[in-house]
């Protein structure tokens, strides 16, 4: 079975969730949003941050934003961005090296169609494909304060016996 890590699914996820909240994001709100461990949300961020899919932003008002819009992220970035290129054998677009059998291979260099399709197909999905219209909103606490517009009204005193 072909699966992707879980690390991917929830660099996805965490792009997702960026999206539908806008702005800049913690990590603990992302996490607390998605259901992912902070420090699993924590590590996804830096590795999309290095790949220039997310923005880290320094500072009091500081956390993550989307790089670029959804419907210019596709699948294959955030898999190469996290799992590294995309193939489904070792012996891909004239590698060598990868085998023990490499030399005696009958179908050494057959990979390659197999592989350049199926990367072809990743890149055809963008992340806005996948997260669908935007769900609602989750603010978890401290991050949205409620405004208060007047006092509740204060109970009549009881009567004296």
């Amino acid at each position: 079975m072909l699966r992707l890590s879980k690390l991917t699914d929830y660099a996805v996820v965490v792009l997702a969730r960026l999206d539908a909240e806008g702005g800049v994001q913690t990590a603990p709100c992302l996490a607390q949003c998605t259901g992912i461990a902070e420090p699993t949300v924590a590590k996804v961020l830096k590795v999309l941050a290095h790949a220039g899919l997310v923005e880290g932003l320094r500072g009091a008002r500081g956390g993550y934003r989307l790089g670029r819009p959804l419907s210019a992220m596709t699948l294959s970035d955030v898999i190469l961005a996290v799992d590294g290129p995309i193939a489904l054998t070792a012996c891909v677009d004239g590698a060598s090296g990868g085998c023990e059998t490499e030399a005696t291979c009958p179908v050494r260099g057959r990979w390659d169609p197999v592989n350049e399709a199926v990367r072809g197909a990743l890149s055809a999905i963008s992340l806005a494909d996948l997260a669908g219209p935007a769900s609602r909103t989750c603010h978890s606490q401290g991050h949205q304060r409620a405004k208060i517009t007047s006092l509740p009204a204060m109970p009549a005193p009881l009567p004296a016996e």
